[in-house]
């Protein structure tokens, strides 16, 4: 066979998946928004060719039948079809449709069963722009979303009047006070939101940089849960009110009376929690790049700071990290006698937590150690867990760094 096959020919089911991809991508209720018409509107059919004629004459012409079948032409509504002739030289001239054409917006709607939608998306876009007309460019590039959002699009709007009303409130979400919204329910949408907010409020009232859902609160002017950093003191002469293990925010924590000589930063949770006694000593939970919270308490730069990570890239990196605010922090049991001191439990670091590039706050030790973890020189994606370390080597680790003189200025 040298034409196309059946099985590659238009069917009506094929001119419908045309027009769903109109609806689909927006274009046909963006069109009726600005008032404008995609109709007529052709589509070109895959068709048999003249070889196919002769091959499979009753083929195509049951095909043809189809299409016409399923046309305006019988049904009264859809799709009519473009005709055009073929001069074959045994069966002589025969027509054959080489396009569907819907006339009508309607008959496009009605091929695809979104009359009701097109009719619910005209409501809810006039009570849009009655209301704010700058959202205009928004319905023409979200027309769907108008849609899927429909049940709740007057909640919708309620909200973003009360952010006119009130640009950069001041206040947690749960204390916006907007009648039958909860702050659920903006918790669930603040994509949404964040898209219209940006068109309905001034350009004054949005904190430009400040993107992505978890950035929605400074973005708008709304207060956010403060970030918390979680410390034991390890000398009950330094206890808080009898309290040794206390969660603060970052701003408090700042302004900590604190007259502890040294502090210890580790990742793992249970190693803070099971941490020696240390006098005039004190652990901070790292966690992970958070660390960079550390960064604001300026009374750490006048104690001793010690940091123990893993040893992998990913702990070298969270180092390298704090030493741009804290360039005094030594590392502690991040070496190569810890290292091969637990070859027996040495394992693998994840592919997506590898840090490959380069460092250039460590020392030499311990830039050596990270190169040779990043080049694999001891084994693929090395890593040893600070949770791996005996407790005895521990111990021993923090007892001497704690007698080791200290090259910070006391308060």
């Amino acid at each position: 066979m040298t034409g196309r096959r059946k099985s590659q020919w238009s069917t009506p089911g094929d001119i419908v998946a045309g027009v769903k991809r109109l609806w689909d991508s927006g274009a046909l209720l963006a069109a009726r928004l600005d008032g404008r018409s995609l109709f007529p509107f052709e589509q070109r059919l895959r068709q048999p060719t003249a070889a196919d004629m002769g091959e499979q004459f009753e083929a195509v012409r049951a095909w043809i039948a189809t299409l016409v079948n399923d046309s305006r032409e019988r049904k009264g509504h859809g799709y009519e079809l473009a005709w055009r002739d073929i001069n074959h030289r045994q069966l002589g001239r025969n027509s054959i449709p080489v396009a569907a054409v819907i006339p009508l917006e309607a008959d496009a709607l009605r091929l695809i069963g979104r009359g009701a939608d097109a009719r619910r998306f005209d409501q809810l876009a006039g009570v849009t722009l009655a209301a704010f007309p700058a959202l205009r460019p928004w319905l023409r590039t979200h027309p769907l979303a108008l849609i899927e959002h429909g049940g709740t699009w007057p909640q919708v709007l309620a909200v973003l009047d009360w952010f006119v009303r009130h640009p950069r409130p001041g206040i947690y979400v749960r204390q916006l006070d907007i009648v039958g919204i909860d702050s659920k329910f903006i918790e669930a949408r603040k994509g949404l939101l964040a898209e219209l907010l940006d068109h309905v409020l001034p350009a004054e009232a949005v904190v430009a940089d400040a993107l992505g859902v978890r950035q929605f609160e400074l973005r708008y002017g709304l207060l956010s849960k403060p970030p918390m950093i979680r410390f034991r003191l390890l000398d009950p002469d330094h206890y808080i009110g009898g309290l040794s293990d206390l969660t603060v925010p970052v701003a408090q924590f700042a302004s900590l009376q604190s007259g502890v000589e040294r502090v210890f930063v580790t990742e793992n949770e249970v190693n803070a929690l099971a941490f020696p006694p240390v006098r005039s000593g004190m652990v901070v939970f790292g966690g992970g790049y958070a660390i960079e919270r550390l960064a604001q308490v300026a009374w750490l730069r006048s104690r001793e700071l010690l940091y123990w990570g893993d040893i992998d890239t990913h702990g070298f990196a969270i180092l390298d990290r704090l030493r741009a605010s804290m360039p005094h922090a030594r590392s502690l049991l991040m070496d190569e006698e810890t290292l091969h001191a637990h070859r027996p439990l040495w394992g693998t670091e994840e592919l997506d937590k590898r840090f490959m590039g380069e460092l250039t706050r460590l020392g030499a030790a311990e830039a050596q150690l990270f190169v040779a973890l990043r080049d694999d020189h001891h084994a693929g994606r090395l890593r040893l867990e600070q949770e791996r370390i005996g407790y005895t080597w521990v111990e021993e680790a923090i007892r001497s760094a704690s007698v080791q003189s200290s090259p910070c200025a006391k308060e």
